[in-house]
């Protein structure tokens, strides 16, 4: 084996690895939905007590929603806390007239979900909840989530997670679709995947349910882009891996404005790389110390790039692997990226089939690549001007 062949090798696998695991998931999460097996423990304890923090940044036109989707699952002994983080607008009034607890924070500098989540847990410090649950001010719970997540923590004493599920309005063309059914793959086909296999899911930042002794240790004051997913990462590296609990969902709406979407997408994608490069090495340095197996398990997760990325990236090694194969004439350059490709493809129509075939049709599917190109020029500013700074997305009714 020649020591080009392997550099090759070593270059490639940085497709190569994220295409099998992703495959892998898609894969366990199809089996898993055609099995008898039963994945999830049914909580049998009581029900705990249960303070859920909303943070809140200018939802004056949807805080209400969200309050009345929460107040009717909440017991005599639950609080519901809106934290009005550097609102601008009358959030705060709003959820005072639905008779909630109302926290107001005002800092030019901490700026970001973070720092509202942490103003949050101070509050509750001199009377702690058993459980503490976090849910995004957009978004609208399922019947029972309160109860079924909250128990299914103190049975699991693990962090637990509901689906979080994500739409547009309404049915819109082809970039929405796309855009609807990388949402699925991500949010709800991995994680269902991996939970099959017994391994851990990342946090997704509404629809969360903590220990208060678990939570109260983690640093939440910080602007991080993607303060769940290294919040998840923080909780496995102390042996508290986030555990997916499908049957209980969260639901909001992505914007429908040109600007709403690129300022989530730069958020989510920027923020989901920058964790990649800076802080991936270090919990794999944790993961191998610990002997962490589900940590190692999230840190691989973690690995896997957005769908755009990886199908660039494959798309432009394996451009780079026919120059070679001609110019050498070995053609298993090549062969290798052409079955990673392939191994891509393959996973994605599973789980298309399995389930995204109401939300994007075949033919729209095969369009998909077209529309993943596009985001280029997101990843190119990662680059050259990375976004480092929490921005809420603009809302449609803004």
């Amino acid at each position: 084996m020649s020591i080009f062949f392997i550099i090759f090798l070593m270059i490639a696998s940085v497709v190569i690895l994220p295409i099998v695991l992703l495959a892998i998931q898609i894969i366990s999460a199809a089996i898993a939905l055609k099995s008898t097996r039963k994945t999830t423990t049914e909580a049998q304890v009581p029900r705990p007590t249960v303070a859920i923090i909303v943070p809140a940044h200018n939802e004056a036109l949807g805080i209400a929603n969200t309050i009345r989707s929460i107040q009717p699952q909440l017991s005599a002994d639950d609080r519901l806390i809106i934290v009005a983080d550097n609102c601008t607008d009358n959030t705060a009034q709003i959820a005072r007239e639905h008779g909630v607890i109302v926290l107001e924070r005002f800092n030019d500098v901490d700026r970001g979900k973070g720092f509202a989540l942490d103003h949050g847990m101070q509050f509750l410090k001199e009377d702690p909840p058993q459980v503490v649950m976090i849910i995004d001010a957009d978004c609208e719970i399922s019947d029972s989530l309160i109860a079924q997540i909250s128990t299914q923590c103190v049975v699991m004493q693990r962090p637990v997670q509901a689906n979080y599920v994500m739409r547009f309005y309404e049915k819109g063309g082809i970039k929405q679709q796309v855009m609807e059914f990388a949402w699925i793959v991500k949010n709800t086909v991995r994680p269902a995947g991996y939970h099959y296999l017994g391994l851990p899911c990342q946090l997704m930042g509404t629809g969360m349910a903590f220990l208060w002794q678990d939570l109260s240790k983690c640093q939440l004051a910080s602007g991080h882009l993607v303060e769940d997913m290294k919040l998840g990462l923080d909780l496995a590296s102390i042996g508290k891996a986030p555990y997916y609990y499908a049957q209980a969902s969260v639901k909001s709406y992505f914007p429908t404005s040109e600007q709403g979407i690129a300022s989530q997408r730069l958020r989510w994608e920027h923020g989901h790389l920058g964790i990649i490069f800076k802080e991936l090495p270090q919990y794999f340095r944790l993961a191998f110390q610990q002997k962490n197996l589900l940590l190692f398990a999230q840190v691989l997760d973690l690995m896997v790039p957005p769908l755009a990325l990886l199908f660039m990236a494959t798309l432009v090694l394996w451009g780079i692997a026919l120059v070679v194969s001609i110019i050498s004439g070995m053609s298993i350059y090549v062969a290798i990226l052409t079955a990673a490709l392939c191994a891509l493809g393959f996973g994605i129509l599973i789980a298309w089939y399995c389930f995204a075939r109401t939300i994007i049709s075949f033919k729209t599917l095969l369009m998909a690549p077209l529309v993943l190109l596009m985001k280029l020029p997101v990843y190119l500013k990662f680059m050259v001007s990375r976004q480092v700074d929490w921005v809420r997305s603009k809302r449609d009714l803004d």
